[in-house]
């Protein structure tokens, strides 16, 4: 591998793992035990924000309260993982990143989803091994994917900042890239629309393949 090949950072949910239907699915699931009323898939991607309490003042108008948002996050993640084993991967993934180990670039993966349930999630989609590292979140950190980043390249030994492009679905992926100065490529199929995700002023692609190709040309 030479000196300057880019090292890619992939997220999981809405990127590599396409689980849209089973967040939409989740949420509504959740919403209808809190007497909420459903979300289509174009609402979700357009009023979709991290922190998730930020996402849910866009639905109803105000901040759920602490207790309020105990249940909401508790019941979307109940439905959510009842549908999790459901999903498959997006197009292409399986095949782009076996290419790009293949030819000796090296590939991490990092997620909010909780490190005990993607790791085993990830080894059945059979994919772990393209992967230097796998992190996902330990704990009750609250630091957002920025802070998951810190600690993640941490642990990249000699992999510097400008050598690494971030590949998710979300804003948070590429303000994480930028806080510790890497590069960032924002795909469509997941969580945002292409207008939200547009005014973060990254790449933004309509398939992994495309976010791999752009990945390359960033200087």
């Amino acid at each position: 591998m030479g000196k300057h090949a880019k090292h890619l950072v992939w997220d999981w949910n809405g990127t590599l793992l396409d689980d849209i239907g089973a967040v939409i699915g989740a949420t509504n699931a959740a919403f209808a035990e809190l007497g909420l009323e459903a979300i289509t898939l174009e609402r979700y991607r357009e009023l979709y924000t991290v922190p998730v309490p930020k996402f849910y003042e866009r639905l109803m108008g105000r901040l759920p309260t602490e207790e309020e948002w105990l249940v909401m996050d508790d019941a979307f993640h109940r439905h959510y993982w009842q549908r999790a084993d459901g999903c498959g991967l997006t197009a292409g993934a399986a095949e782009l990143l076996a290419a790009r180990r293949a030819s000796g670039s090296t590939q991490s993966l990092l997620s909010l989803a909780p490190h005990a349930e993607l790791i085993p999630l990830v080894r059945r989609h059979g994919i772990a091994e393209h992967f230097v590292r796998m992190d996902g979140r330990v704990g009750n950190s609250t630091d957002g994917k920025s802070g998951h980043m810190v600690r993640h390249l941490a642990a990249l030994e000699n992999i510097p900042a400008e050598r690494i492009v971030v590949i998710g679905d979300a804003a948070d992926d590429a303000v994480a890239a930028a806080h510790v100065g890497a590069k960032a490529v924002l795909y469509t199929g997941g969580s945002h629309s292409r207008a939200s995700l547009e005014r973060v002023g990254v790449p933004v692609v309509d398939s992994l393949a495309e976010a791999v190709a752009v990945a390359d040309e960033l200087a």
